[in-house]
């Protein structure tokens, strides 16, 4: 058995069974890999790929076991080269960041340049998509770090450390009836108007519906996007009454829209970062963690890597939460 037939079983896998597609990610040949695999097959005694004629058809019930155990194997020589590359130089490396439009637009940046000030020589890649594919791309061992609000409790593989608590704010143009209201925004005021905010799924949207249906009201929500500045765009354009996080808020760029708190309408959310469990830290990782999120000690980071999902959560029940 070699590593590099794992490897190929791994990656036929992620590519949905193309090994057309699986050979040009790894510059390799088509026949190689089908060859590489055949043997390994031989020599285990079962097959990993149902088959019709040279096409893979699907993962047997033992191909499936095998390639979840090779992904442990690839990713603990992952962690030996990196274990290696940390005692050769500690400032040297890379990190992959899988997050959201608001954390890449709003919270991320000053963290990045301060980052990049201390670790030049730390190779930074940043995806973006929905909470559930980033923490896909972290349990993956695409990304090691994924930042969202929702979904990543879906992955039982990932430990959620939370990071901080934030909560939403109303944008309208200056000429529109709820700027002049006077007294505290209400959820039946909201009501009344066309509503633009998050697509279902992102940025805490599920907070914002629970607090309409608590209450018996029904939305009218008239657009949904993933992307605040979007949002912001049809709030000009006069299409509804927008919903955003309050982070999402440039007080010079946004100065023509009148900003309205709402943290008393909803509950507040918890943004948190997602680590897969068995992730060798860097110890400029831990550094990155702390600068984002600074109650998140090398120590309780430590701990909770090794707790397991039930005690998790417990050990931040402590730990007070810096609001965005």
């Amino acid at each position: 058995m070699k590593l590099q037939q794992l490897r190929y079983v791994w990656e036929v896998n992620r590519h949905n069974l193309n090994v057309s597609a699986t050979a040009q990610s790894l510059f390799t040949s088509q026949p190689g890999i089908s060859k590489q695999i055949r043997l390994l097959e031989d020599e285990l005694g079962v097959e990993i790929f149902a088959r019709s004629g040279k096409h893979l058809t699907r993962v047997t019930p033992a191909g499936q076991s095998i390639i979840e155990l090779a992904g442990q194997v690839l990713k603990l020589t992952e962690n030996i080269k990196q274990v290696a590359q940390e005692h050769s130089d500690e400032r040297r490396g890379s990190l992959s960041i899988a997050t959201t439009h608001t954390q890449a637009r709003y919270a991320l940046p000053p963290i990045i340049s301060e980052f990049t000030l201390k670790y030049p020589e730390v190779a930074l890649h940043m995806q973006q998509g929905t909470p559930k594919q980033i923490a896909q791309m972290v349990s993956d061992g695409q990304a090691d770090f994924a930042i969202a609000t929702e979904s990543l409790e879906l992955f039982t593989d990932l430990v959620l450390l939370p990071c901080y608590r934030w909560n939403r704010c109303v944008l309208v143009p200056k000429d529109h009836p709820l700027a002049a209201l006077d007294g505290p925004l209400t959820l039946p005021a909201l009501a009344e108007h066309p509503l633009v905010t998050y697509v279902f799924g992102f940025t805490g949207r599920s907070q914002l519906d629970d607090a309409f249906k608590a209450e018996g009201l029904t939305p009218n929500v008239v657009l949904t996007a993933a992307d605040a500045d979007v949002i912001k765009t049809y709030v000009r354009l006069g299409m509804g009454v927008g919903i955003v996080a309050h982070m999402a808020v440039d007080p010079v760029l946004d100065e023509d829209l009148v900003t309205l708190d709402a943290s008393h309408l909803f509950e507040s959310s918890t943004t948190k970062i997602g680590i897969r469990r068995g992730t060798f830290m860097r110890g400029y990782m831990y550094d990155f963690l702390t600068r984002f999120a600074p109650h998140l000690t090398r120590d309780l980071v430590d701990e909770a890597l090794i707790a397991g999902p039930r005690f998790e959560q417990a050990l931040f029940e402590g730990v007070e939460l810096p609001n965005h």
